[in-house]
């Protein structure tokens, strides 16, 4: 089984617009680590995330607001034989980005993002009220550097846990 690394901005995005969550690590000043499974929107090398106005993340990413996203599709697991353990590996695609965590306090912004992000979940618009506005955080990563890969790519002979009967 192989990993590749995904070069295409399309494919990158493809593998972005299929998760449902995504993890956000950071570092407080201590340089402790600190991750989050996070809802999300993307759009235009944006990535939109959401939050209470105050919490240790927003403490941190005042201090530190460098920020890495990671997102996988669609894990699966699969095998060249059912007999080796070492043989096993998920297939699936990976994006890490990294960059600066901006807060966006423009009313008509984080209603954009507030779309944008729920655009990622259903095909359907919104309206917001006002106080759901303002008491929401909006962050905004412009992506500064990324990584992708696609890695447990299937060989002839591997064989897909889905397929149960054949092991």
């Amino acid at each position: 089984m192989k990993t590749f690394s995904i070069e295409e901005r399309e494919r990158i995005e493809t593998v972005i617009r299929s998760c449902k969550v995504c993890f956000v690590g950071m570092a407080d000043e201590e340089g402790r680590p600190y991750v989050l499974p996070m809802n999300f929107g993307y759009e235009d090398g944006v990535i939109y995330l959401h939050s209470a106005q105050d919490g240790r993340s927003i403490r941190t990413m005042k201090k530190n607001p460098r920020i890495c996203v990671t997102f996988c599709s669609d894990p699966e697991l699969i095998c060249q034989h059912p007999e080796v353990a070492c043989s096993y590996r998920m297939k699936a695609g990976s994006v890490v980005c990294e960059g600066e965590v901006e807060f966006e306090s423009d009313f008509t912004e984080k209603e954009r993002a507030l779309n944008i992000i729920m655009r990622q979940y259903v095909d359907k618009k919104f309206t917001y009220s006002v106080p759901a506005v303002n008491n929401v955080k909006i962050w905004k990563l412009r992506i500064d550097t990324v990584g992708a890969k696609e890695f447990g790519i299937m060989r002839p002979g591997s064989i897909s846990y889905k397929d149960r009967a054949e092991f």
